[in-house]
């Protein structure tokens, strides 16, 4: 039952998006996945990534017979297109695997393997409907919000010393080896959730079942609820409002002052700004911080190896987003705050809703509107006690982190201690 709401509800939310999106003359997340069936696919490795959480649920010998599928679809297509001169991608093939699993779900499957198969095919569709939403709510929010509040949070940044201009400066010191690694990394985050999650879902095709709790979950709920914060707060960043096209981006013709990264701008009264209806309005609060945290948040009880690359994803990410001035540090701090008050919110539901879990989710939502209200309000204040609201944001966001560690930990079930072994007397 709790399935078939989610996918009701899922359903209705992509239709209004679609029909959002046909008012500005361009296509939704559907008929934008739709596209991708025949046409080139925007991100080919996402949907092969998407494929891989599908395939948790197959064996051995039918992972390999869908990845051989796969592979031999996007060769005829790539050779197709190179026929017919057109844009090179890949990807279709594993779309295709993705939809030909489903209908063996519906036509060959009974029981609770069919609701397995059924399941691992919605996890696949909605990574990938994930980021088709999120174009389209980034759409939205361009052609819904002229104004932009940019100001309020340049000035509230220097609370934090301005790290965006900071990190910016340090990013283009590195030259182009150091700015496309930071590129790589920014852009291949959802790559990077699904490793975690093909860790966390390892045990599927053995069990089964999926387990509980896993990051796809908090993964697509910051994608779905974050980006209407966008429209609470709209805000463009810093290399947009300040900058002049630094990394290919940028609009220097909109921009406030030409200043990002190397003058911070100057204190004065903020005020809501025009601007184009092309740029998103993504910055409050940061979700690749907010992806980033979910993502080391879930890589802690894996391998070694695996802790280490979530804990690189997090601060490379987080040095990418201010370092391209795509953020304001205050948006960090805000997307940390959001994440785990997700990732909270998501857990307790598991639990029933104990009192613990009720608390700290509360906490971490009171958190998170003092956050907005301050950025809105009192940018003044901020930027001119820095050394009273620099460390009281910074708390703030560590008080949180702390009521999240302390809480979850009750969760965690006890580990009994190994008992020693007993000596034994010798034998003579």
């Amino acid at each position: 039952m709790l399935w078939a709401v989610a996918g009701v509800a899922t359903l209705g939310f992509l239709i209004a998006l679609e029909i959002a999106a046909r008012r500005y003359g361009l296509p939704g997340p559907m008929t934008s996945q739709a596209q991708e069936v025949i046409f080139a696919p925007k991100s080919g490795f996402l949907l092969y990534a998407s494929m891989g959480l599908m395939m948790l649920v197959l064996t051995w010998r039918q992972r390999f017979i869908a990845l051989g599928v796969a592979i031999g679809i996007d060769i005829v297509f790539v050779l197709v297109r190179w026929a017919l001169d057109a844009k090179m991608s890949f990807g279709n093939g594993a779309l295709w695997v993705v939809l030909g699993c489903a209908v063996i779900a519906l036509t060959r499957r009974t029981g609770n393997e069919r609701a397995l198969l059924l399941k691992g095919v919605g996890l696949g569709l909605l990574l990938v409907t994930g980021r088709k939403t999120g174009d389209t709510w980034l759409l939205i929010t361009s052609k819904t919000r002229p104004m932009v509040l940019d100001p309020y949070l340049a000035a509230a940044d220097h609370a934090l010393g301005n790290p965006s201009w900071l990190v910016g400066r340090l990013v283009r010191a590195t030259g182009p080896v150091g700015t496309h690694l930071l590129d790589w990394v920014y852009a291949q985050l959802a790559v990077a959730a699904v490793v975690v999650a093909l860790y966390q879902l390892r045990k599927v095709s053995v069990e089964r079942r999926f387990p509980r709790h896993h990051l796809v979950r908090t993964f697509l709920v910051i994608g779905v609820v974050g980006p209407a914060i966008y429209m609470i707060f709209p805000v463009v960043g810093p290399v947009f409002a300040y900058g002049t096209g630094a990394f290919g981006t940028g609009g220097e013709h909109w921009a406030i002052a030409n200043l990002w990264p190397d003058t911070p701008p100057p204190i004065g009264p903020p005020h809501p700004v025009l601007y184009d209806e092309i740029t998103p309005r993504n910055c409050m609060p940061s979700l690749h911080t907010a992806w980033a945290t979910a993502i080391f948040i879930h890589s802690r009880k894996g391998p070694r190896a695996l802790r280490f690359a979530g804990t690189f994803w997090l601060i490379a990410t987080l040095t990418a987003t201010l370092g391209f001035g795509y953020h304001y540090g205050v948006d960090l701090i805000a997307g940390v705050v959001f994440a785990l008050t997700i990732e909270a919110a998501l857990r307790s539901f598991d639990r029933g809703w104990n009192r613990a879990g009720i608390q700290m989710v509360a906490y971490g939502t009171a958190v998170f509107a003092a956050l907005l209200v301050s950025y809105r309000y009192l940018p003044m204040e901020m930027a001119t006690h820095p050394w009273v609201f620099g460390p009281l944001l910074l708390l703030a966001m560590a008080s949180v982190i702390h009521v999240y560690v302390r809480t979850t930990r009750l969760w965690e079930p006890a580990t009994a201690p190994t008992p020693r072994p007993e000596p034994q007397p010798e034998p003579v």
